[in-house]
């Protein structure tokens, strides 16, 4: 992962930049084909994957529905980072906010991976207990919850942050941006980064990958409290003391980061 999962709370510019027809053109970072070549790419792995795991489950009793499942949540976030992006921040939506190619190629060998882990131990290890004391059901559970309630909290943090959201921080800041303290940026400074923490340890869950699960949850964590410095940084500088009294008095969101 790099800088393509922002998390800016500042308040929308009035300024919408002009678009030249060139730039609509394939090959171009705002390529209409680009753009609809991966919307309907995504359509059709959801559809697929939800079919899958709806099979799966109604005439097998195998397990391996978790890896539609993680296909189908994938590529429902991977949608809705456009969509957002698309919506509530017109002006920078291009064919990189859906954030398929983003951090290249770590990011996406470590859902391979992920995939790999929960395939191969359920083939060749099918009666195996990995969750203690019997726990397996219970932290499923837990998984679907977070993965749901993550994707809710990364978008409502998108949408509540409008055209003040930004997949790369902003080392500018323009002249009417002001700090957003309100709604889930009352209760959390990062809450898309939270809701993205989340939701990926919660699909290791869900996959039932104890291995995947302290790798996302470490690498996760060591990303997104690096990522945290560097904005807090650069916030400072934007806002001075009302966003270091802010600081004081709201979290970050992602456990074990001040």
């Amino acid at each position: 992962m790099d800088d393509l999962l922002g998390d800016s709370p500042a308040a929308p510019s009035a300024q919408i930049p002009t678009i030249r027809l060139g730039e609509l053109c394939s090959g171009q970072r705002m390529s209409l084909e680009g753009i609809a070549l991966q919307a309907f790419s995504l359509g059709i792995s959801l559809a697929l994957a939800t079919s899958l795991m709806g099979s799966i489950l109604l005439f097998t009793s195998s397990p391996l529905w978790r890896i539609p499942f993680f296909i189908a949540a994938l590529s429902t976030f991977h949608f809705l980072e456009f969509w957002t992006t698309a919506k509530y921040n017109t002006p920078v939506a291009n064919v990189n906010s859906f954030l398929l190619m983003a951090n290249w190629p770590s990011y996406q060998i470590a859902h391979v991976a992920a995939m790999l882990e929960c395939l191969i131990t359920n083939l060749l290890f099918p009666n195996r207990a990995w969750a203690p004391f019997y726990t397996g059901h219970i932290l499923l559970l837990l998984g679907l919850v977070l993965v749901i309630m993550g994707q809710i909290a990364r978008s409502a943090a998108m949408i509540q942050a409008g055209r003040s959201f930004n997949h790369v921080i902003q080392m500018r800041k323009k002249d009417d941006h002001e700090l957003i303290t309100t709604g889930l940026y009352s209760f959390m400074r990062h809450p898309s980064y939270s809701g993205f923490f989340f939701w990926g340890i919660g699909t290791q869950l869900v996959l039932g990958n104890p291995i995947c699960f302290v790798a996302y949850t470490a690498v996760l964590w060591r990303f997104f409290s690096t990522r945290v410095r560097h904005e807090e940084e650069v916030l400072s500088v934007h806002f001075g003391e009302a966003y270091r009294t802010y600081k004081k008095h709201v979290g970050s969101g992602v456990p074990f980061v001040s």
